[in-house]
């Protein structure tokens, strides 16, 4: 019988009924904890059983570095130029802002969001003189919208000489991010792990079956009596491959 039910059959058998009002509770509260469980897929004998876990992410979803997304919007005279650039790190990201700065030197704000990183853990939102939340927010909410990273959006405003409001405000950054990131390339790319192993001359043919056999991008490789390759490969492949590699040398 599901634990619900049971449960509630014992209020039947109560009579009391400041003692019925506190079991009601419990079941309440017993049945929205045995549905969280259910959601989370843990097991009702409890936190201690078996956790169904999902498997870690190997890919992430970026723009292409072969073309700059980009975006036009107005809205009650202002204009809004909006840029989307594929980024490594924080230095490139802040280098392209800094080159639109001086490119459109009469605008009156250079706003810009960025991600980084396979965990997407690394962002930030500049509203550059616009009201709090209003620019750099929205940016980075189209971002994560289309669960982006390694990216980059500028936008750019012409202040038309009327006053948006904080919600015209959300909606044009918004819309103008939007096209931008409609404009750009999506790619899936893989997340890859490095494994780098050394071997004698004589176990190169074992190692280049297995090589062969996973896939694995060659980095790197040097052949003399002592041998080394770089390997990278796949995240989820990477534990599999480093087996393969150190059974070779026993």
């Amino acid at each position: 019988m599901p634990p619900c039910l049971c449960v509630q059959n014992i209020i039947k058998n109560c009579c009391a009924t400041n003692i019925r009002d506190t079991i009601r509770c419990r079941v309440f509260t017993l049945c929205k904890t045995a549905r969280q469980l259910a959601a989370m897929q843990v097991p009702l004998g409890g936190l201690g059983g078996l956790f169904k876990t999902k498997k870690a992410l190997d890919t992430y979803r970026t723009i292409s570095e072969k073309k700059t997304g980009e975006g036009y919007y107005t809205e009650k005279r202002s204009k809004f130029l909006a840029f989307a650039h594929h980024v490594e790190t924080v230095d490139e990201a802040k280098e392209i802002v800094a080159q639109y700065r001086k490119k459109y030197f009469d605008a009156r704000h250079v706003c810009w969001a960025y991600m980084l990183g396979d965990e997407r853990t690394e962002f930030r939102a500049n509203d550059d003189g616009e009201p709090s939340s209003t620019a750099g927010k929205p940016i980075l909410g189209q971002i994560n919208s289309r669960e982006l990273t390694n990216i980059l959006v500028v936008v750019i405003r012409y202040f038309g000489g009327v006053k948006l409001g904080t919600s015209g405000l959300i909606v044009a950054y918004k819309e103008a991010a939007a096209l931008a990131l409609d404009d750009a390339e999506e790619e899936e790319r893989l997340i890859e792990e490095q494994i780098t192993y050394t071997f004698t001359y004589v176990t190169m043919n074992d190692v280049m079956r297995i090589v062969k056999d996973m896939q694995p991008r060659i980095v790197s490789q040097t052949f003399d009596n002592t041998c080394e390759i770089t390997l990278a490969i796949r995240r989820s492949q990477a534990d599999q491959l480093r087996k393969r590699l150190e059974q070779l040398s026993f």
